[in-house]
């Protein structure tokens, strides 16, 4: 990954789109446990797996509790500048100067930016804001 831009708040990564193919380990049990016959021995390409528009496609690692909940700090979003943005969708934003990571929320014609974590408010857009929805997140890779 090439970083491209890094704040307090957040980094962004350009991602190489090299051919990565990891085992797949098909039915892994989240209840009783299975048989060790049940293991599928397959690939797949993680890069195939994460990104449908390559040139529109980077990477953010969060930075802060703001949407605890949802993503923990320094979790690694994909994010699609190619998909289209809506009510309720998670969505990297641009706003006065400032990237952040929020749900957007539109009712009665007005957008509010909001954190998954109750002791941050809501961001109500007003006429004085400049905004620009840069991506909107399409996955979220956690290490455990």
């Amino acid at each position: 990954m090439k970083k491209v831009f890094k704040s307090a708040q957040l980094e962004i990564y350009k991602p190489e789109l090299s051919e990565v193919k990891v085992p797949l380990a098909g039915g892994v049990a989240a209840g009783p446990f299975s048989n060790v016959d049940d293991f599928v021995s397959e690939r797949i390409d993680i890069n195939k797996l994460l990104i449908r528009h390559p040139e529109a496609t980077f990477y953010a690692r969060v930075r802060g509790s703001s949407m605890a909940g949802d993503f923990n700090d320094g979790d690694l979003l994909v994010v699609d500048r190619a998909e289209e943005w809506s009510h309720n969708r998670i969505a990297l934003c641009y706003m006065d100067g400032e990237f952040t990571v929020k749900r957007i929320d539109v009712e009665n014609g007005v957008c509010t930016l909001v954190p998954s974590n109750t002791a941050f408010q809501p961001i109500v857009i007003t006429s004085e804001n400049t905004l620009i929805v840069w991506g909107i997140v399409i996955y979220s890779i956690r290490k455990h």
